[in-house]
């Protein structure tokens, strides 16, 4: 797998390599949001992971831009998992049409799981609510999780 990461924070990319790095796995940083399409266009990622906040140009418009950009067929589709700095901020990734989010701080069984779902064709977000009340965590790879007795099923 080949790992796309956008952000300007040296933690952030330490935490990050080190829940989804394997033997197989390759990553390229991008510190400047700015360079993002570039590297796509060099070698197109399995997966983008974009920071909210990227120095001159963050994850919203990075995102925006990426998909404008496979809309104009001049990039190929990629999955975006985009990292948000708090739940208010999940009007931005939904606007941006990133496949997953995730609130910050990340943890690496949560990276993991978003990672495999977005990287899948799947979408993994957090913090929305439905009718029924707060959805913390909602994993989708196609078909909708339901439980033996045929109920939806959520983390939250």
């Amino acid at each position: 797998m080949h790992i796309l990461i956008a952000t300007d924070a040296t933690w952030l990319v330490d935490d990050i390599v080190a829940a989804l790095g394997t033997e197989d796995t390759t990553f390229v940083v991008c510190r400047d949001g700015r360079a993002v399409a570039r590297q796509v266009a060099d070698r197109t990622p399995d997966l983008c992971i974009l920071d909210l906040q990227i120095g001159s140009m963050g994850g919203m418009a990075v995102t925006m831009s990426l998909r404008l950009d496979e809309s104009a067929g001049t990039l190929p589709r990629v999955p975006i998992l985009m990292l948000l700095d708090r739940r208010a901020d999940l009007h931005l990734a939904r606007r941006s049409a990133a496949d997953g989010w995730l609130i910050k701080p990340v943890d690496p069984l949560r990276l993991g799981y978003a990672a495999d779902a977005v990287s899948a064709g799947g979408v993994y977000t957090e913090g929305l609510d439905d009718d029924a009340g707060a959805v913390d965590l909602m994993v989708d790879l196609g078909e909708p999780a339901v439980s033996p007795e045929g109920d939806p099923v959520n983390a939250g």
